[in-house]
């Protein structure tokens, strides 16, 4: 077989090593039946923290649906993040990947970070049609005009407030397309799913099982609950004929190791990202503050009780499966780490009003 033969825009073609199917049965080109040609080259740029690369995947459906034959690379800081049979390449971001990138042809480029690195990638990559922000005069400028509003609202705080749009509609309409509640996608552990699954179907007695995620990290502490509510939701779960189990990451260790003996609630420790998502995807339910939790919890399709102050409640899409509950009086810390009463409105919602959620949430079919 000559170098002509070779099929280099196959979707299974390696760029220097076997695909896999000649590895399985010997398949060389100029006779594979696994030919598969890749018609469009797509690529996303979402650099940013975890919660917002997961609530950046349902595009994966949008180009999956509209380019069948699709090679998709997505350019991220949170790599182990995304899921690795949806997406041809995931890059780290670092001088390699920008290297690769700067010298490849796409026809189909995506940015939705508006910080300056990300931009500037933007504006380098070679694309035939250009989604998002990109750069232009050392600033940040839309690629097209369906960007504009999205960018708008993050210049100004009254323009923020009075959006409606949920952000899955924002970076959709910013495609040039319509949200049709196109899922989250995530990377899952199916083995660890399984090991966290067993041990808790052995301590549920057939109860529900609620994980109540606890910390929210330090970015805006304004979204913290108070440990008393913590402790006096987990009681009344409990009473109440579920199984309440406490969950969060290293910063909440301490914290939740203290709710759980004064609760007499089950805290299985803090874990790995990956062991975090499965032991996520064994609840039934969650109860959560906004933050990178709200997103996992999404991508599990898991019923959930979002309690929110300082952000515009339309931003968030819950597909159906879950209530936003804020404080009886609007929140006036928008965006804000401190809060302008001196006291967190997050104080302001009650326990039973969340139990309240979470009983109503309860009855909604899977």
């Amino acid at each position: 077989m000559e170098f002509s033969e070779v099929k280099r825009d196959c979707r299974y073609f390696k760029g220097h090593i076997p695909c896999k199917f000649n590895k399985l049965d010997g398949s060389v080109c100029d006779s594979c039946t696994h030919y598969e040609p890749l018609e469009t080259r797509i690529l996303i740029i979402k650099l940013a923290a975890l919660g917002d690369v997961i609530r950046t995947t349902p595009l994966l459906t949008l180009f999956r649906n509209k380019y069948p034959n699709a090679h998709i690379t997505w350019m991220t800081q949170s790599p182990e993040i995304l899921p690795k049979d949806q997406i041809e390449q995931i890059l780290p971001f670092n001088a390699m990947s920008v290297f690769l990138l700067e010298n490849s042809l796409f026809d189909v480029a995506v940015n939705l970070d508006k910080e300056a690195e990300a931009c500037v990638l933007m504006a380098k990559v070679e694309a035939r049609e250009k989604y998002g922000y990109t750069w232009e005069d050392h600033a940040v400028a839309p690629c097209t005009s369906a960007a504009e509003h999205k960018l708008m609202t993050g210049f100004f705080d009254e323009l923020s407030k009075e959006n409606t749009k949920s952000y899955l509609q924002e970076i959709f309409e910013i495609c040039h397309s319509s949200f049709n509640f196109e899922p989250y996608a995530i990377q899952l552990n199916q083995a660890k799913y399984s090991h966290w699954q067993t041990i808790l179907d052995e301590k549920r007695e057939g109860k529900q099982v609620v994980g109540l995620n606890t910390g929210c990290g330090p970015r805006w502490n304004t979204r913290l609950w108070k440990d008393e509510y913590w402790i006096q939701l987990a009681i009344t779960l409990r009473e109440q004929g579920y199984y309440p189990m406490f969950l969060g990451g290293e910063l909440e260790h301490t914290k939740n190791v203290a709710l759980s003996e004064k609760a007499g609630v089950y805290y299985p420790g803090h874990f790995d990202l990956e062991t975090f998502i499965s032991l996520t995807n064994a609840c039934d339910m969650v109860v959560t503050q906004v933050t990178m939790m709200m997103h996992i919890a999404t991508a599990l399709q898991k019923k959930m009780v979002l309690m929110n102050t300082i952000f515009n409640p339309h931003e968030f899409e819950l597909y159906g499966r879950g209530v936003i509950i804020g404080p009886p009086s609007p929140c006036q810390c928008y965006y804000g780490n401190e809060c302008v009463r001196g006291a967190s409105c997050m104080n302001d919602i009650n326990p039973q009003t969340v139990f309240n959620g979470l009983n109503a949430i309860a009855e909604y079919e899977n």
